[in-house]
C-alpha cells in the first residue's frame, strides 16, 4: 500500500473513530478541548508512523491507545496522586486491544453529543463544534460546507469550547432531566446540518451531500443511543426519507428538479425502507407525535406514492395542520398552503399564501414569492406570476435556485386566455 493510500486510510479511520476518541479521553481529563488536542496528537502520530511501520491490525484501538497515553502523560505531569494514576491507567489498552471491548463508548458519545449541543453555546457554535467533534470534519471542511472562512469557523469552535469551560459543564452522562431539557437543542442542530446539505442557503450548489451524510450519521447514532425517544427516531426517519430523494432533486447541471418532475425510480429504496422502519418505531413509542415525527409522516406520504397525482394530499394537508398546532410557524403554514393547493386546487392554496404576505418573517423569503408565482401561473394570472418569479429570483441567495425562478418569469405569456385549475407543483 502506497503512502497516499495509507493517508486515505488514516483519514477514513479518523472520520469514523474521532468521536469515540474524544469522548473516551474527555471522560479521563474532564474537558472537551483538551481531549480533542490529545486525539489530534494521536492522529498526527498515525500519519507519521503508519506510512513507516504499516497499518496496525486494529487501527481504531491503536488510535485510542495513543490518545489515552498522551492524556495519562499529561495527568502525570500535573502531579496527580497515585490513586488517580492507577485509575486512569486502567483505561489504557495495549496496542492489540479490541476497541469494541473498551470502556462504555456509547455513553461517551452520548455525553459528547449533549455537550457539543449544550444550550449555553450559541447555535452557530453548536453546529461547528458538533461537526468537529462528532463528524470528524476539519475546520477547512466545515468552512467550505457553510461557505465561511476557516478563521471564522475556528473562532466559533474556540468560543464554543471556552463557553463550555466557563460554564463548568461537566463531562458526565446526562440525567433523564438533562436529556429532556437539552434534547430539542440537540435535534435542532442535527436537522440544521441536514437542511444545509439538502438545500444550501447560498452558493453555486443546491446540494451538499457530505453534510446530509454527516447529519444522517449523527441521527442514526442518537437513535441507537436513545432508542426509547420517539422524536429521536422521528428525526432519523425524516432525514432518511428526505435523503432518499437527493439523486433526483437536481438535473445533470445541478439545477433543482421539482417534486412533480422527479424520476422516482432514482429515489433510494434502501433509505426509504430505513426511514419507514424508524417512523414505525417512533409511532410505537408515543401516541403524542412531535414535530419530527409529523414531518416524517409527511415525507412518508411522498415516499409511499408512485407519483405526485397518487399522493394523498388531503392527508399531507391534515398533517401540516397538526404540525402547526405544536410548531406554529409561517414556513409550516406556507407548506400547508401548497399541500392544500394540491388537494383542493390552486385558488384554495393562494388564499393562505396571500394571507402570509403580511408575515414580517417572510417579507424577504424567496420561497414565498416562488410559491405564489407557481399558484398564479396555475390560475392563468401570468403577469402577476412573472412579477413573483422575478422577486423570488432576486431574493434567492443560491444560484441554482435563482436561475429557474428567473427562467419561469421569462416564460410567462403576455396575456392569459385560459386559467388552469391544476394544482400547484411543490419544489422539494
Amino acid at each position: 500500500m502506497g503512502a497516499t493510500d495509507i493517508q486515505r486510510t488514516v483519514s477514513a479511520v479518523w472520520r469514523i473513530e474521532s468521536a469515540r476518541l474524544v469522548g473516551a479521553v474527555a471522560r479521563m481529563v474532564g474537558g472537551v478541548g483538551m481531549a480533542e488536542e490529545f486525539a489530534q496528537d494521536a492522529l498526527l502520530a498515525a500519519m507519521e508512523q503508519w506510512p513507516r511501520d504499516g497499518i496496525p491490525d486494529n487501527p481504531a484501538a491503536w488510535l485510542m491507545t495513543a490518545a489515552k497515553r498522551r492524556a495519562i502523560d499529561h495527568l502525570r505531569r500535573g502531579d496527580l496522586i497515585d490513586r488517580k494514576h492507577a485509575e486512569f491507567a486502567r483505561h489504557t489498552p495495549d496496542a492489540h486491544h479490541d476497541a469494541d471491548n473498551d470502556t462504555p463508548v456509547d455513553d461517551d458519545r452520548l455525553r459528547l453529543i449533549f455537550i457539543a449541543c449544550h444550550p449555553v453555546v450559541p447555535a452557530e457554535g453548536r453546529i461547528a463544534l458538533t461537526l468537529r467533534l462528532l463528524g470528524g470534519l476539519t475546520t477547512q471542511e466545515i468552512a467550505r460546507a457553510f461557505l465561511s472562512t476557516e478563521s471564522t469557523i475556528a473562532q466559533r469552535i474556540v468560543r464554543a469550547k471556552k463557553t463550555l469551560a466557563d460554564a463548568h459543564v461537566p463531562f458526565e452522562a446526562p440525567s433523564s432531566d438533562a436529556i429532556a431539557e437539552r434534547l430539542p437543542a440537540v435535534l435542532e442542530v442535527v436537522y440544521l446540518i441536514f437542511n444545509e446539505g439538502y438545500s444550501a442557503t447560498a452558493g453555486s450548489q443546491l446540494l451538499r451531500p457530505e453534510l446530509c451524510e454527516e447529519a444522517l450519521r449523527l441521527g442514526r447514532t442518537l437513535a441507537q443511543l436513545l432508542p426509547h425517544k420517539a422524536e429521536v427516531s422521528g428525526l432519523a426517519a425524516l432525514m432518511e426519507l428526505q435523503a432518499s430523494r437527493l439523486r433526483a432533486r437536481v438535473d445533470a447541471s445541478g439545477a433543482p428538479v421539482l417534486l412533480a418532475d422527479q424520476d422516482r425510480s432514482r429515489w433510494d429504496r434502501l433509505l426509504i425502507r430505513r426511514g419507514l422502519i424508524a417512523l414505525a418505531r417512533a409511532l410505537r413509542l408515543s401516541t403524542q407525535r412531535g414535530r419530527y415525527v409529523l414531518q416524517a409522516e409527511i415525507a412518508a406520504c411522498h415516499a409511499r406514492s408512485l407519483s405526485v397525482d397518487a399522493t394523498d394530499w388531503r392527508r399531507v394537508a391534515e398533517l401540516y395542520w397538526e404540525l402547526l398546532d405544536i410548531d406554529p410557524s409561517p414556513v409550516v403554514e406556507l407548506n400547508r398552503a401548497m399541500a392544500v393547493a394540491m388537494a383542493y386546487g390552486a385558488e384554495a392554496g393562494l388564499v393562505i399564501v396571500d394571507h402570509l404576505r403580511g408575515e414580517p418573517a417572510l417579507q424577504d423569503y424567496a420561497l414565498l414569492a416562488g410559491a405564489r408565482g407557481d399558484l398564479l401561473e396555475r390560475l392563468g394570472r401570468h403577469d402577476e406570476a412573472r412579477t413573483e418569479f422575478e422577486r423570488a429570483g432576486a431574493l434567492s441567495s443560491n444560484e441554482k435556485e435563482r436561475e429557474p425562478m428567473l427562467a419561469r418569469a421569462r416564460k410567462q405569456p403576455a396575456n392569459a386566455l385560459v386559467a388552469s385549475n391544476r394544482s400547484a407543483r411543490i419544489p422539494q
